[in-house]
């Protein structure tokens, strides 16, 4: 996802949320992956080969009953719990695919999109020293975000709004490196919906659906880091658009998160 389309959607979300407070005061005055990931993240050591997408358990894509595989009605892919935080981002995900998911997943879960400072502190702590200019990029993203909401395009999250994001689906491929062992450095796309909220209206009428990002990690002084270098962002690939339904979602290796309650 390029850099305007990421601080469009910035953007649209915080207008949305925005419109939240003001009401608010205006009230009360690929099967491979599927495998894969799956497994228990105590199954630690040397990453596995290169994911590659294929039809399900029968060539066209079906389950033994006949019907097409979609992403909702196959297994879906356990978070490994955090052993560490560190500015406002949770860390100590293991050395595994399934670890590199849960990095990303958490990372933008816990990101603070509308805050320039805070999330530069997260990014900090958990982007490569490889990822050159990567976060100064991120910063600008966002206060252009701000800006577009007559936002000063330096500080904080407007007093009572509150942003979560839930990361529905994941897709993953491990990436080619001349560097590093195969499956440390993953790209991982994630579709999620976005909520604004205020204290007095504590759900969100109009949430963002389907949103669709992009990362690319590491695996670099003992944790999963972000990273833009340039031999791995020429190989990102882009997806189907993923839909809970769709065959066609599965087959490119969409996957559901399983949050535990």
């Amino acid at each position: 996802m390029n850099t305007h389309d990421r601080s469009a959607r910035i953007a649209k979300l915080a207008i949305a949320g925005l419109a939240v407070l003001a009401a608010s005061v205006l009230l009360v005055g690929g099967v491979a992956a599927y495998s894969l990931l799956g497994k228990d993240d105590s199954e630690k050591g040397t990453a596995p080969p290169t994911v590659i997408a294929k039809p399900g358990p029968t060539d066209s894509g079906s389950d033994s009953g006949g019907r097409a595989m979609t992403p909702e009605r196959a297994k879906t892919v356990p978070l490994s719990v955090p052993t560490g935080q560190k500015d406002g981002v949770s860390t100590g995900f293991p050395h595994t695919v399934g670890g590199s998911i849960s990095a990303v997943v958490y990372f933008w879960e816990e990101y603070a999109w509308l805050d320039d400072q805070k999330a530069r502190q997260q990014l900090e702590a958990v982007t490569s020293p490889d990822a050159a200019g990567y976060i100064d990029q991120q910063i600008s993203e966002i206060r252009k975000g701000r800006e577009s909401i007559n936002l000063p395009p330096s500080g904080g999250t407007p007093a009572g709004l509150t942003v979560t994001a839930t990361v529905e689906a994941v897709r993953v491929r491990t990436l080619k490196s001349n560097a590093l062992p195969r499956g440390d450095v993953v790209h991982v796309w994630l579709s999620f919906d976005r909520y604004a909220t205020t204290p007095k209206k504590s759900t969100d009428d109009n949430p963002l659906k389907g949103e669709e990002t992009d990362f690319i990690v590491k695996w670099q002084d003992g944790g999963w880091k972000l990273t833009n270098e340039p031999e791995y962002w020429k190989q990102r690939t882009f997806p189907a658009a993923y839909f809970p339904d769709s065959s066609y979602a599965w087959r490119d290796m969409w996957v559901q998160v399983r949050h535990e309650d």
